[in-house]
């Protein structure tokens, strides 16, 4: 676990694991194989496998301590889905000095399975409950409209089972707030919505005594992407919306020298970009 300090606040990054499931024509269609070729010095091996030509991804979670609260950012896949012996997230915080109990905000910036997994834990009867008995857990309106059980369609990412046990416990118990366009967290942290990945897709924005970062959800699942901000991923709902929100996510993040800090980054887990010229570049990866 690595923490760093932006203005008021603390974050912790707590990876789950990594792996590197497609190639890079598969995750992303119509990128350039010869634009991975040209920046392989800094995309191997944190963001490319070259030998097997997969992208490189990290499911993690983000632990920020803000304005006296104790904030959850994404919790991963439920224990199991891709590891037999996958440690549950409350014990990945419990190592980092976080008990259940002390976290007081969730916030899912959207509702896929990776994003959401660790929302609740077992109710030793066959059941699930929320994981973070004091916290309130943010969602918002338009994913949680999409992920409905009653308008599910045949389309990757939207799941029943996963609604059942991640999101329709949180419902029932009263802990969700759900919350549209905008939500102001503290004087640090503030929710917008950047839809096209999902529809309800969310960013974080952190502003604090004059440092930045924006927590981009899925809006990146690889720093080419920077590169080439019309490129969606193959697990968009709408790829061209994405790549418009991307596009304006990634000119605020530039033109206010932000931390870019992605759900799937590995390295760092976080970039600083600059504008070069009309496009964008990666000043540190």
């Amino acid at each position: 676990m690595h923490t760093i300090e932006l203005g008021r606040v603390s974050v912790t990054r707590i990876p789950h694991f990594g792996n590197g499931p497609l190639s890079p024509t598969d995750f992303f269609p119509g990128t350039d194989q010869d634009l991975w070729r040209a920046n392989r010095a800094w995309l191997v091996p944190d963001h490319w496998d070259e030998d097997a030509n997969r992208v490189r991804v990290e499911v993690q979670t983000w632990l920020l301590r803000s304005a006296g609260r104790v904030i959850v950012v994404d919790t991963g896949l439920a224990p199991g889905i891709v590891e037999p012996d996958g440690v549950p997230l409350t014990a990945s915080l419990a190592a980092a000095g976080v008990a259940s109990t002390d976290v007081d905000l969730v916030v899912c910036t959207h509702l896929h399975a990776d994003h959401v997994g660790g929302n609740t834990s077992p109710d030793g009867e066959g059941g699930w409950v929320p994981a973070f008995p004091n916290a309130r857990y943010l969602f918002s309106r338009p994913d949680l409209d999409f992920f409905d059980p009653r308008t599910l369609t045949e389309e990757p990412g939207r799941s029943a089972a996963v609604h059942e046990r991640s999101i329709a416990p949180v419902l029932r118990s009263g802990q969700a707030q759900i919350w549209d366009d905008s939500h102001t967290i503290d004087e640090n942290l503030r929710l917008t919505l950047a839809p096209g990945h999902t529809p309800g897709h969310n960013v974080l924005t952190l502003e604090s005594e004059g440092d930045r970062a924006v927590f981009a959800g899925d809006l990146l699942h690889s720093p080419v992407q920077i590169l080439t901000p019309e490129v969606s991923s193959c697990f968009c709902h709408d790829p061209a919306k994405a790549a418009r929100t991307r596009a304006s996510i990634l000119t605020w993040a530039a033109d206010h020298r932000a931390l870019v800090i992605p759900a799937h980054f590995g390295g760092t887990g976080a970039v600083e970009i600059e504008r070069n010229g009309s496009r964008f570049a990666v000043r540190r990866a």
